[in-house]
């Protein structure tokens, strides 16, 4: 795989953060995704996040796994730590990692398709432990690095480019995510950076497991009449054989809405998106009822967006095994093996 790297040379005078880094600084190779893809912005929103938390770009640790959404951590953070893991099992990646090494920030990056299918259980596991990290899902409802499959995330009754109707019942993340205890719950839409940014702020800087949904429609394969995650970026060419496909560019679809209004999102092919940002007085630390919410907006075909549920006293995984304070990959011989008597005393406690 070939990755185009951005030139070094940047303008002097360009904005520097608390710690002296630009923007430029936290950013990655230029992206091989298709031309307004809206992956590309929620990696624009992480890169601000970044800069604005004036985080050392060598502190973050960035896994993924297969996809579409998992090939973005090569765009941005490019000083970071990464690692790419096979399909699905990013999660359990992501957690061996941070027990070894507390010390880092963890970013789990995702899709439907690896998230909701394949890593279905990788997903659960991984927020139910409290895992502190922030685990974003870059959700378009298909899988489109095969061409454009229905993914679990997909609602039911949409259709595919080849007016195929889904007939499953679609994966809520945001649901599952309440329901498995996540400390930290968010959705938002790719094109609201408005909105995205400071969610994402406050995912890394929120201790304990939490998880964002971002609506990111693809697109290649969810630019047509029937999707309900649709952001259409037309075909220029009729399918054939032997005949290459086109997608045209075109500006990516963006939004700005006040909070508790419903804003219809108009795609490109004339199909609109009804998405609801929460109302400023909403309590964001009640799990039951963000669940009611969520489904009594749902019944609507409204997409409820912004912070749907936190826990101000949250605990992560190494806070519920009890581990040391030191990273566990800087442990020497000594802490290790700390002798007979500790051994003895150990062991008396498990009669």
């Amino acid at each position: 795989m070939t990755y185009l790297a951005k030139p070094k040379f940047h303008h002097p005078n360009l904005p520097k953060n608390d710690l002296g880094y630009t923007h430029r600084d936290y950013e990655g190779t230029v992206s091989t995704l298709c031309a307004g893809c809206g992956h590309d912005s929620i990696t624009a929103a992480i890169i601000q996040a970044c800069f604005e938390l004036s985080i050392e770009p060598h502190r973050v640790a960035k896994i993924s796994g297969i996809g579409c959404s998992s090939k973005t951590p090569t765009y941005f953070l490019g000083n970071s730590h990464g690692f790419n893991s096979v399909h699905g099992r990013m999660p359990s990646v992501l957690t061996g990692a941070n027990l070894a090494n507390r010390d880092l920030i963890y970013l789990g990056v995702s899709g439907d398709g690896d998230s909701a299918s394949i890593g279905f259980g990788q997903f659960a596991h991984a927020l139910r432990r409290g895992v502190n990290m922030a685990y974003i899902v870059e959700n378009n409802g298909v899988y489109g690095l095969t061409k454009g499959q229905f993914s679990a995330t997909a609602d039911r009754g949409s259709k595919s480019k080849r007016g195929i109707t889904n007939t499953d019942n679609s994966i809520d993340l945001v649901a599952i995510a309440l329901q498995l205890g996540a400390s930290f719950v968010a959705r938002s839409f790719s094109g609201d950076k408005h909105q995205l940014v400071p969610i994402i702020k406050a995912a890394i800087s929120h201790k304990g497991a939490a998880f964002i949904d971002v609506i990111s429609p693809c697109v290649a394969f969810n630019n047509h009449a029937g999707s309900t995650k649709s952001f259409d970026f037309v075909r220029e060419h009729n399918e054939a054989v032997n005949r290459l496909d086109v997608i045209s560019s075109r500006m990516p679809i963006e939004v700005k809405y006040d909070p508790g209004t419903v804003e219809l999102v108009e795609q490109h092919d004339g199909t609109t998106i009804a998405l609801r940002k929460l109302d400023a007085d909403y309590d964001v630390h009640d799990r039951t009822a963000a669940l009611g919410f969520l489904q009594s907006h749902a019944a609507k075909g409204q997409i409820v967006t912004g912070l749907l549920y936190m826990d101000k006293d949250a605990d992560d995984l190494h806070g519920h095994l009890g581990t040391v304070e030191m990273p566990l990959n800087a442990l020497n011989e000594k802490e290790l093996c700390p002798g007979q008597a500790m051994l003895d005393k150990f062991n008396a406690s498990m009669r």
